[in-house]
């Protein structure tokens, strides 16, 4: 297997990993490197990123470069969080580092980068038959996870990370009480949210990542003299919180022997934890040290076996469903459509020309469609597009969120237009692309006009420019064939086709 290089731009630092998975899928880590730039420091408390700490990013970058170079590394994905996302002037940065080292890095997204944490550690605990619920703290913010037997239900990002909170710390002035309460605030709004999506659900297990529990781990063994390290219950971490603050900034450098960006962070980040494991009612949490750049490495392994980016189709889904769920959709209507519509899909492949892998967005907006209504009805399309575009869908990124918003912009009324700001603002090859999922979603949707799903099946004929459709089910199926007929008109102009209902 080649050997593929993974950069992950936190807020507290800058971490490479250079690794290969064997033929038992197993991924070996054989460089992991780490350099102290606190991009959080700027853009916590300035908002942009300065010139010295560009400068110092610049000169990790090519230290990265040099390793990556040793390993002859094949492949190398740079990705950035909290810090880099809010940045005013990342587009600067992103171009400079580019010039200087010739690695593209890209800003992700919270639910991006929770998926990669959830990746990782799903290759070292197993998640199977399991509720679980994984807690990353990073430098600018938190990200809990919600999954059931192996799949991801929720996320929920928070602005509540170790360097984020330093600063504002050190800003403010605020006291320990003051900031106890702050991060109190932080964790029960965290609890309402999750109460709303699993309220009668116990965790099997929670699982802790980011470098402050990596280093809580190490300080388990070390002050208390536990060997295994795996894991801290509730009563170890309070301990460890009690030793940490008897301790000054110098004190955890030279005692702990912490590293200078560790030791003034490392308290604040305990008490984030506590307080979750608190409201989240968890006695133990696991550390497997793992994290992003590990995810990263396990999605690029998935990219080389399959020739193309990997599809978290599972995630997706579930994550599709759970906002189905939020908005009250009808589950029986939002399945039958997207059986219908991935059956059209496969059924008139000569026409569209599109490849299996816009059946994920077609069927994500064939559940999503009519989410809108939640609203109100009148102009729910509308509605359906600004619900799904402020969704947290799991295993997609911004521009396939944006794909799926559009199709189901476009799913009833008006068809697509340059004058849609929405349609006018994607690229070429994606307008088209809507344009022929939301003609085959229209059709779909027509099929089961009543959601009684009347429609079991259908058959087409098609000879240039004739295309017709024959129904197959129960009753005589009169409204959905003058639903189809209304509804045809999207796909008759992407196609070019007459579009015709046969009895």
């Amino acid at each position: 297997m080649p050997t593929l290089a993974a950069i992950d731009v936190g807020s507290n630092a800058m971490r490479l990993a250079i690794g290969f998975m064997d033929h038992n899928r197993k991924l070996h880590v054989v460089e992991d490197l780490r350099e102290p730039v606190r991009l959080g420091k700027d853009v916590f408390t300035k908002g942009s990123i300065s010139k010295e700490t560009t400068q110092r990013a610049i000169g990790a970058f090519k230290r990265f470069k040099e390793v990556i170079e040793q390993h002859q590394v094949v492949k190398i994905r740079a990705v950035a969080t909290s810090a880099l996302r809010e940045s005013s002037n990342r587009d600067p940065f992103i171009k400079k580092i580019l010039q200087s080292t010739g690695i593209e890095l890209k800003p992700i997204t919270s639910e991006e980068e929770a998926l990669l944490v959830y990746l990782a550690v799903s290759k070292r605990i197993s998640l199977e038959d399991k509720t679980a619920m994984l807690i990353d703290i990073g430098g600018g913010s938190v990200e809990i996870t919600l999954a059931h037997n192996g799949k991801i239900l929720a996320t929920e990002s928070f602005q509540m990370g170790a360097v984020r909170l330093l600063q504002v710390l050190e800003q403010k002035k605020y006291g320990e009480k003051k900031f106890n309460q702050m991060v109190q605030e932080y964790t029960e709004a965290a609890r309402k949210r999750f109460s709303q999506k699993l309220p009668d659900e116990k965790m099997d297990i929670c699982v802790g990542t980011g470098g402050n529990l990596d280093a809580l781990s190490d300080l388990k063994e070390k002050l208390l003299h536990v060997k295994d390290a795996a894991y801290i219950t509730a009563r170890e971490l309070e301990q460890l919180i009690v030793r940490l603050r008897k301790l000054s900034y110098e004190d955890r450098i030279i005692k702990l022997g912490l590293r200078p960006d560790r030791a003034d962070v490392i308290l604040p980040a305990s008490l984030v934890l506590q307080k979750i494991m608190e409201v989240g009612k968890v006695n133990r949490i696991y550390i497997p040290h793992v994290g992003v750049k590990e995810g990263l490495l396990i999605d690029m392994v998935s990219e080389l076996l399959t020739g193309k980016p990997p599809l978290h189709r599972d995630e997706v889904l579930a994550s599709v469903r759970q906002t189905g769920l939020k908005y009250s959709y009808d589950e029986h209507h939002a399945h039958t459509v997207s059986r219908l519509a991935l059956d059209l899909f496969d059924k008139t492949k000569k026409l569209h020309r599109l490849g299996d892998d816009n059946k994920l967005l077609l069927m994500a907006a064939a559940q999503l469609h009519d989410i809108g209504q939640f609203v109100s009805y009148g102009s729910h399309h509308k509605h359906s597009y600004y619900l799904i575009k402020s969704s947290q869908l799991i295993g997609l990124n911004p521009d396939q969120v944006e794909l799926i918003a559009n199709i189901c912009r476009y799913h009833r009324k008006a068809m697509p237009k340059l004058t849609h700001e929405s349609y006018r603002l994607l690229p070429p090859r994606e307008r088209i692309l809507v344009s022929k999922l939301a003609a085959i979603l229209r059709v779909a949707d027509a099929m089961d006009h009543d959601h009684s799903a009347k429609v079991q099946s259908f058959r087409i004929q098609y000879k240039r420019p004739h295309f017709s459709v024959k129904l197959i089910g129960q009753g005589n199926m009169l409204l959905e064939k003058w639903s189809l007929l209304k509804k045809c008109d999207l796909f008759e102009k992407t196609f070019k086709v007459k579009f015709s209902v046969r009895s």
